[in-house]
């Protein structure tokens, strides 16, 4: 895994750091790939209970795609040069929010473009109030992607989401937080505390039932109420078989911290 992307698992929650601080934690090639395989490592580990997705620095969380790289790609004539759509962005993306486990966004920055997009495809944003959003896309005559299409619209609606989407503009991280793209706003300065205690407390908690909300949640806003109703009826029928379920209803009863273990 390239060093422009760092990967760590500690007590069930793997951290994931777009490491390009002096590029804006911009996303070239090496860094999509490298983004991808942690995405997928996290996903795929059993022992991970969590993930926390975030970068270094403190001016952006993600710029988007890596204009410089792309700019030059563009003039060797590389016919391959939007495959990075496919190749990359959608594998993340996918892997981010189909995952049966929560994933924690810690925007501690501008997130742009496709950055804007990997956050939204996390379950839970804790942003810096020093941080901002656009969508950017029109803005170098693009469309959407990195998933921003459907998580957009099912954040601040529709409506909202084409305004977006059509007039570009940064959303600062007041707004950001009125509009629900932010879940948390938390001061700069503690932003990666306030994020990792918020992951860590998720990598504790009963995963089954995690992967059941993030799951019904996802299959609601496509569906029927009656097939929602369905799907809830199979969910909570795994969830109340699951270890961490007969766990919680013995601490209730005894009055204790339920002490799960993600099974």
């Amino acid at each position: 895994m390239a060093d422009t992307v760092l990967y760590e698992v500690s007590d069930g929650l793997a951290t994931i750091t777009i490491n390009r601080a002096e590029a804006m934690n911009a996303l070239d090639i090496a860094t999509k790939v490298a983004l991808r395989e942690a995405v997928r490592a996290a996903a795929g580990d059993d022992a991970v209970r969590a993930v926390l997705l975030t970068s270094a620095g403190e001016r952006a969380f993600c710029v988007g795609q890596d204009l410089k790289e792309h700019i030059g790609l563009l003039a060797e004539g590389a016919t391959s040069v939007m495959s990075t759509v496919k190749e990359h962005y959608n594998p993340v993306v996918r892997a981010l929010t189909e995952m049966p486990k929560p994933v924690v966004a810690g925007v501690n920055g501008v997130a742009a473009g496709a950055g804007f997009g990997l956050a939204l495809a996390a379950d839970y944003r804790v942003v810096a109030d020093t941080a901002g959003f656009n969508t950017s896309f029109a803005g170098v005559a693009l469309t959407a992607d990195s998933g921003i299409s459907w998580t957009l619209p099912r954040v601040v609606g529709p409506g909202r989401a084409a305004d977006l989407l059509l007039f570009p503009r940064t959303i600062k991280a007041q707004e950001a937080y009125e509009l629900g793209i932010a879940n948390r706003l938390v001061p700069a300065g503690e932003l990666r505390a306030e994020a990792e205690k918020v992951a860590r407390a998720l990598a504790e908690g009963p995963t089954v039932a995690y992967a059941a909300i993030k799951e019904s949640v996802a299959y609601g806003f496509s569906h029927s109420l009656a097939e929602t109703l369905e799907k809830e009826d199979e969910l909570q029928t795994r969830a109340g078989a699951s270890e961490d379920h007969a766990i919680a209803v013995r601490a209730f009863v005894n009055k204790e911290a339920p002490k799960y273990l993600g099974r």
